[in-house]
């Protein structure tokens, strides 16, 4: 008892001390154990996987003096804004955007080796430099940039920290000039908010393109001022029966402005001769027999079919590309083809022989799906495959006849990367018709030798689709599309060399914690080892 007295008085003087010198500067208690443990992300750790990657050197810092430097034109000092606002909410960081000093976070345009699209990321105790020839190549360097500062940074909140970046050099281009990502506005209808938030998602993992697909037999989603019925009445429903909705000329603006501003082009799909039963409905000299369908709200498909023979569709296709072409900055027009069960084979190609000409006059390039082959592409159209691995030999064959002859492929197999496709047949939303599509099987592909007897060049990308029949909230987009779509993405954007399943298992399990500090709702795969929350 004694020995136990004499002692117990002791203890708070010594800690006092302590407390005292580490007040003084005269002692170290050390770092807390969060940040003994942190440590900069490798550089290689990102998705999609860089081209090349040297690692070494000491890791870079970011600190409350941090500066980012954008030297060159607005855009550069668009993208610096752009990145500075990214990291402020996190670490609480001034983080002016400069266009001189030294150090910090500097962007620069130079001449290079970059493509169009590529950039290089070097990282030291002195600062980190992202260098490309254009400012898209600028912008894919901010989104590796990101994946290699903790989760946190993510967050809206203040977070601990610290804010290292691995010392190196990662040198980075994409495989595919088209990286996709399409969205089903028809079948459910998405706010430009919604949209938005998409584009945010899915620019993170250098997506180029948003095709939207604003058609279908449930919903007419964009606004036509010559055919105003199209959207004030096609556009009233959507599967289920409940509102629908549409975007006015201002909202498509928008969504384009805010798609070229994470640089990501739109493409906008009006399906057609199939898939029109909102159009049909909308107006009743669309259809052959003068009459007009009540409006759809179902799943079927390959009941509708503009009325092929009559001159007034060819006056209704010319005002609607006309105008959705006025509105839209990009290249491509796509205009559907797929599913015209109800249109015979000669109307198909009839039709699709005076529509692709329409195009072209208002300075776009047909895109169609992969049906368009069995018709006469245009000259540098696009066909988007979606059929499966079991899709039969005749029909490959004839994509491949036409990628011989000179169309250029989008791949969009529906067994690999349509991502409304169910994981598992316990997975709730979704369809199946085209088989449980797990994360590995996604990912496991090659689009270079994907469709037998397809020349390497006639690949112009990859696209991975969401239909929405069984969707109609964000959190159910996000959980169909993450995380097969980064797989997706990284198959469009990285060296086919790199493709390597239990590799990316490990780099895709490291994106998890970024997902939940974004908010973003998606399926744990029991294939993927993901980090415990």
């Amino acid at each position: 008892m004694r020995r136990h007295h004499s002692t117990t008085p002791r203890t708070p003087r010594v800690l006092g001390c302590l407390l005292l010198l580490a007040a003084a500067g005269g002692l170290s208690l050390g770092p807390a154990p969060t940040a003994q443990a942190a440590a900069p992300t490798p550089l290689h750790r990102v998705v999609p996987a860089p081209a090349s990657v040297t690692p070494g050197g000491t890791p870079y810092r970011i600190t409350r003096t941090t500066r980012v430097r954008a030297d060159g034109p607005v855009e550069v000092r668009r993208i610096g804004t752009y990145l500075a606002g990214l990291l402020r909410p996190a670490t609480g960081y001034p983080l002016p955007v400069t266009d001189r000093g030294t150090g910090g976070i500097r962007l620069r345009l130079a001449s290079g080796d970059f493509g169009a699209e590529g950039y290089r990321l070097t990282s030291g105790a002195g600062g980190v430099t992202l260098t490309a020839r254009t400012p898209a190549g600028l912008f894919h360097g901010v989104q590796t940039l990101r994946q290699l500062l903790p989760a946190s940074v993510e967050r809206k909140t203040v977070q601990p920290g610290p804010w290292q970046i691995a010392g190196g050099t990662v040198q980075d281009r994409p495989r595919y000039a088209y990286r996709g990502a399409m969205l089903d506005v028809s079948r459910h209808f998405f706010t430009v908010a919604q949209v938005k938030r998409y584009i945010d998602q899915v620019a993170l993992y250098k997506v180029n393109e948003l095709h939207l697909h604003l058609s279908d037999d449930q919903g007419w989603r964009i606004a036509v001022d010559s055919w105003p019925r199209l959207a004030s009445y096609g556009g009233s429903t959507q599967v289920g029966g409940g509102r629908g909705g549409f975007y006015t000329k201002a909202d498509y603006r928008e969504i384009v402005r805010y798609a070229a501003s994470r640089y990501l082009e739109v493409v906008p799909e009006i399906d057609m001769p199939g898939h029109t039963n909102a159009a049909l409905a909308s107006y009743a000299r669309l259809n052959c027999d003068g009459v007009a369908p009540p409006l759809y709200t179902g799943t079927q498909v390959g009941f509708s079919s503009l009325c092929v023979p009559k001159e007034v569709t060819y006056d209704f296709v010319d005002d609607v590309i006309r105008e959705l072409a006025a509105l839209t900055p990009g290249r491509y027009l796509h205009i559907g083809g797929d599913e015209a069960h109800s249109t015979s084979h000669t109307d198909y190609v009839r039709f699709m022989d005076r529509v692709q000409p329409v195009v072209a006059r208002y300075g776009k390039t047909v895109i169609g799906w992969h049906q368009l082959t069995g018709a006469h592409p245009a000259r540098g159209a696009l066909a988007q495959y979606w059929g499966l691995d079991g899709t039969a030999a005749a029909e490959k064959e004839q994509v491949a006849q036409a990628a011989r002859n000179g169309t250029g492929l989008i791949l969009s197999p529906a067994d690999r990367i349509y991502l409304d496709m169910k994981y598992t047949s316990a997975t709730r939303p979704g369809t199946k018709w085209a088989g449980l599509v797990e994360v590995r099987r996604s990912y496991d592909w090659n689009p270079g030798a994907y469709l037998p007897g397809v020349p390497g060049g006639a690949v112009r990308g990859v696209e991975a689709p969401l239909w929405t029949e069984t969707l109609a909230t964000s959190a159910g987009l996000e959980y169909m599309a993450f995380p097969r779509l980064a797989g997706a993405a990284e198959l469009g954007w990285s060296p086919a060399a790199t493709h390597d399943w239990n590799a990316y298992k490990v780099r895709l399990a490291a994106q998890g914690p970024r997902w939940d500090a974004l908010g973003i709702r998606y399926y744990r795969s029991p294939q993927v080892p993901w980090p415990a929350r």
